[in-house]
């Protein structure tokens, strides 16, 4: 079950720029529930508390319940808007959660074993290349990330999101063929790689050029016979 967080609310019964800047001067920030067929409901936050909520982190997959006039909506916040300037709280947009729910959701991609990778131990180097996953999951069962082992990767390997275990009545969105990790080779790999393959023939023809030189100096010895 995934651990729902509890937020107040006010109702706000008047929309609009001009009563959404009201609501900023005093403290609060506007927002909307919305969905499960239901009328949308206009609210307000106390600003302290909802900044809080978002600066601890995935506030966007969280469960809420939103306690309105002794009432609880069991929702998940679906989007928030920033002041571009001082970067507070502007609005929330919530969605509506009904029984037996299903919601999508983009879950964050957590790397496991990267310190045991044989190819970081050769000086390569993790590069996370799908850092969330994007998710159809149930809205009691929303996973707070996924784990990406690349414990056996090599120089150059990568793993895929084939390789990604997923919880219980779970579906991808994202691709199932994404890379979500890869080993980058240390500066300077490619070219030993490539210098250490052109040295390999040139070491193989050595010996052969070493063999020619007795068959030619036994084609000499005849002629000296005669001379004598």
């Amino acid at each position: 079950m995934a651990t729902v967080k509890e937020l107040k609310a006010t109702a706000r019964p008047k929309a609009g720029k001009g009563a959404a800047r009201a609501e900023r001067r005093a403290g609060r920030v506007p927002a909307v529930i919305y969905g499960n067929n239901e009328s949308p409901l206009t609210i307000s936050l106390d600003d302290q508390e909802l900044r809080m909520r978002l600066q601890a982190g995935r506030f966007l997959t969280t469960i809420h319940d939103i306690v309105l006039d002794g009432k609880k909506h069991r929702v998940i916040p679906r989007d928030f808007s920033l002041d571009p300037v001082r970067d507070f709280p502007l609005h929330v947009d919530f969605l509506r959660l009904g029984q037996g729910s299903k919601i999508r959701v983009s879950v964050p991609l957590h790397v496991l074993n990267a310190e045991t990778a044989p190819g970081v131990k050769r000086g390569g180097t993790v590069n996370i290349v799908t850092h969330a996953v994007d998710l159809e999951v149930p809205a009691d069962n929303i996973p707070q990330y996924l784990e990406a082992d690349v414990g056996a990767l090599d120089i150059n390997g990568s793993l895929h999101l084939t390789s990604i275990k997923l919880p219980a009545n779970v579906r991808l969105i994202t691709r199932e063929d994404a890379t979500v990790v890869t080993i980058v080779p240390p500066s300077g790999y490619n070219e030993e790689q490539k210098a250490a393959a052109g040295a390999a023939p040139a070491a193989g023809a050595a010996p052969a050029a070493g063999a020619a030189a007795p068959a030619a100096g036994a084609a000499k010895a005849p002629a000296a016979d005669k001379k004598k």
